[in-house]
């Protein structure tokens, strides 16, 4: 049988692991201290009936040691999930430890409360923006730069020695013999070919703004140059018309034409008419 005031004699008098004494007070550093002070009615190993608040994932539980469950290491805490409401919790607690001492469910909770209000404090601090401190690693920034830099002066190298090698292909240098790779011959002809085709734009770009500034007359879309024939030949003939009856106007010659009216009374009026 589980004797307190045994174990409490050892606790206290001698050594206990979960025990930090400092200047003025004694701490107990054990999990399942509900005060976490080292004082006889707080020690959870020197009381058998206990009962604390723990907090697991954003879950408050409740435990449970009793003395009939002490020969059963195993199952000595009984574990009881609290609800996330307040006011839910508190009932739980008063329902589970009713006939418990008054001392260890106003421990319990005073715990709750603790819990609960540094779980809405890390909700908060959640929501809110923080800064991320990203440490700065000097030797692996130096070592890079020297690879970066190593690696510009080698492609600067093969660029120079590239065009080198592509001047004497132009010129024959080396006669028709040559044992160049086969990636650099085909990224030549693609340059050349670029070139040309860069070349071909600009004069056809310059042949095109010759043309600017120049005004031309375009005919309508439903007007044919048949019709522009027709209308010519038209004013061809109307031409040569005037001028025949012109020329007959000027052959023919003036004559006077006089009538004569009879009446009912002679008289000696007359008309001329030309």
């Amino acid at each position: 049988m589980q004797q307190d005031d045994v174990i409490w004699s050892i606790i206290n008098g001698s050594f206990c692991s979960f025990k930090t004494q400092t200047k003025t007070q004694k701490f107990c550093r054990n999990e399942f201290n509900v005060t976490g002070l080292c004082t006889r009615s707080a020690c959870p190993l020197a009381n058998s009936q206990y009962a604390t608040i723990r907090e697991e994932n954003g879950i408050c539980y409740l435990y449970m040691k009793t003395i009939e469950r002490s020969h059963f290491p195993a199952k000595l805490w009984e574990k009881v999930k609290l609800s996330r409401s307040y006011e839910k919790a508190l009932e739980q607690i008063d329902e589970c430890l009713i006939y418990w001492p008054g001392w260890i469910k106003h421990k319990c909770k005073q715990r709750f409360t603790k819990i609960t209000q540094y779980l809405i404090r890390m909700r908060k601090l959640r929501l809110k923006r923080q800064k991320k401190l990203v440490p700065i690693q000097k030797k692996v920034e130096r070592r890079e730069r020297r690879r970066e830099e190593k690696a510009l002066i080698a492609a600067r190298l093969d660029t120079a020695i590239e065009k080198e090698l592509l001047g004497r292909l132009k010129t024959g240098t080396y006669g028709d013999i040559y044992n160049f790779p086969q990636h650099a011959f085909d990224k030549a002809l693609k340059a050349e070919e670029v070139e040309s085709e860069s070349e071909s734009e600009a004069e056809d770009e310059e042949e095109l703004d010759e043309d600017v500034g120049k005004v031309t007359y375009v005919p309508d879309e439903d007007f044919d140059e048949s019709d522009v024939s027709d209308i010519e030949d038209m004013e061809a003939e109307s031409e040569e018309e005037e001028a025949e009856t012109k020329k007959l106007q000027r052959m023919r010659p003036r004559v006077e034409i006089e009538y004569e009216r009879e009446l009912d009374q002679p008289s000696t009026s007359r008309e001329k008419i030309k």
